[in-house]
């Protein structure tokens, strides 16, 4: 019988996917993220450029400004009329082998739509699909992002 070695790698995931739960609150005037990644996509993701890789678990401020950053550059929110919205990354919670990145995006008020650049991951692997699911009122919906297909109008 063999056993696992102490320490050893986990195995690795059979695809890349993100799962993104999206839900427009239009009291508070935002949009409501909470963000479901692999721990070593992400990682990988955030490494790349570094001088040393970077692990979403290490001490400090450095896992939490790396992810807010890549956020900003992957996930891109603007109005229908294509004014950019900001990303706010509020914090990070592990969860088995992955990450749920939480985030908000104030609205300049009440908007019926958004537009979506959803490139998270997608600069790290060619067969990253990103699931998107919106809520807004008594609306559901789900989108799916990859590689060809990044941007999409979320209408409610």
């Amino acid at each position: 019988m063999l056993l696992p070695l102490a320490g050893a790698a986990p195995a690795l995931h059979a695809y890349h996917s993100s799962l993104t739960e999206l839900r427009y609150n239009a009291a508070k005037k935002q949009l409501e993220l909470s963000v479901k990644v692999f721990t070593d996509d992400f990682e990988k993701a955030l490494s790349e450029g570094q001088p040393t890789p970077v692990s979403l678990s290490a001490a400090g401020p450095r896992p939490l400004a790396l992810a807010s950053a890549y956020l900003q550059r992957t996930l891109k929110f603007s109005t229908a009329a294509g004014a950019p919205l900001p990303l706010q990354l509020l914090g990070m919670q592990a969860e088995n082998d992955g990450y749920w990145l939480y985030c908000k995006v104030p609205l300049p008020g009440p908007v019926p739509s958004v537009q979506l650049r959803q490139g998270l991951l997608l600069d790290v692997f060619s067969d990253q699909m990103n699931i998107v699911n919106i809520e807004a009122g008594d609306k559901k919906q789900s989108v799916l992002f990859r590689v060809g297909h990044e941007q999409e109008l979320l209408t409610w």
